[in-house]
């Protein structure tokens, strides 16, 4: 079966993570995470929009304590679990002793992040929450920084035209080049989830390969899918003008021109299952049981499936539930044949 994803659900909803193949075969550690990218850009369009509804006039206050909400969580994560998960564990899970260690390089990072925003902000600062990352063994550990990776991603893209201010935008470009180079060199997401279509046999390191653009989300799509891993926050710290929809999940071969079932609180025959691939969005109506067709046009890569009421828009007045994330590999046939068209 070639359908294999991660979808966090909402507080009360069940946590899916998907089991992982540490004994397959280990290519170098030339890949990514970067929840930052959850930071900055994605915030800025609600945090200027909120800023000014409150009448506040430091805006890039308000951007910065966003991103610092974030980067606690990151620190958090990586602090807590790998605090929890010693080497020993990471052998026992079948990883080598590198890919621990790639951890503990990120998360260094992440709390020079925390450091670097706290000090900017100085009293101004948000205060760490308390969290529920769903961790309960090395694998998941690793499967969740892997989604995490993927939402940051598309969460910077999604805001990334809002930022004005240049001094942000540099605060911002200084932690998106460590984070890129997370992306590039440091991650080992090769024990990442696989859904790989046509039943080729591939590896995460084609992911990249998979589209010419990623793909972007926008704030309530991004915090929907964070939204459930924080427990609670001091009342001292700013809220975010933002909603978590109803968590979607999908079952069956995600794979263009599969028939999937998509549920959800509100899911209903007659609606639209909309799949964000890219800088495209795909839609295909929903059927008797909630069963739906998977547009050929998806390709391959991280994408994600919202549910809406209307066949040609995704704008938040219609999302009924969603996102679901969905990482697809390229079978090494379309690996080829990319890489071929580039020559």
């Amino acid at each position: 079966m070639c359908f294999d994803h991660l979808c966090f659900e909402r507080k009360r909803s069940q946590r899916t993570i998907s089991s992982l193949d540490p004994s397959s075969n280990l290519p170098d550690p030339t890949h990514t995470l970067h929840f930052h990218l959850f930071l900055f850009k994605t915030l800025t369009k609600y945090a200027v929009l909120a800023a000014a509804a409150a009448g506040q006039a430091d805006i890039d206050s308000v951007i910065l304590n966003y991103a610092l909400t974030l980067e606690h969580l990151e620190n958090a994560f990586y602090r807590d679990s790998l605090a929890t998960y010693d080497a020993a564990a990471f052998r026992a899970a079948g990883y080598p002793d590198w890919v621990r260690q790639r951890f503990i390089e990120i998360g260094g990072h992440e709390k020079a992040h925390v450091d670097f925003l706290t000090k900017a902000l100085g009293d101004q600062a948000t205060k760490e929450c308390t969290y529920n990352f769903g961790v309960t063994e090395v694998k998941s550990f690793v499967a969740t920084s892997v989604l995490l990776e993927g939402i940051g991603e598309s969460a910077y893209l999604g805001a990334a035209q809002n930022i004005t201010n240049p001094s942000t935008l540099t605060a911002a470009g200084s932690i998106l080049t460590v984070e890129s180079r997370h992306k590039g060199k440091y991650h080992p997401r090769s024990y990442a989830i696989h859904i790989i279509c046509q039943n080729v046999n591939t590896t995460r390191n084609d992911e990249d390969m998979a589209k010419r653009v990623s793909t972007p989300l926008n704030f309530n799509q991004t915090y929907s899918l964070a939204a459930p891993l924080i427990t609670s926050c001091p009342s001292t710290n700013p809220a975010l003008p933002v909603k978590a929809f109803p968590a979607a999940t999908i079952s069956g071969d995600v794979c263009g021109g599969k028939q999937v079932t998509i549920n959800g609180d509100g899911v209903q025959p007659g609606q639209y299952a909309a799949f964000l691939a890219g800088l495209q969005v795909y839609y295909a109506q929903i059927g008797d049981g909630n069963t739906v067709t998977v547009p050929e046009a998806v390709g391959y890569g991280r994408i994600y499936a919202v549910v809406s009421r209307v066949g040609d828009s995704i704008a938040d007045d219609n999302i009924v539930a969603g996102p679901a994330v969905i990482d697809i590999d390229l079978t090494a046939a379309k690996a080829a044949e990319i890489y071929s068209q580039q020559q």
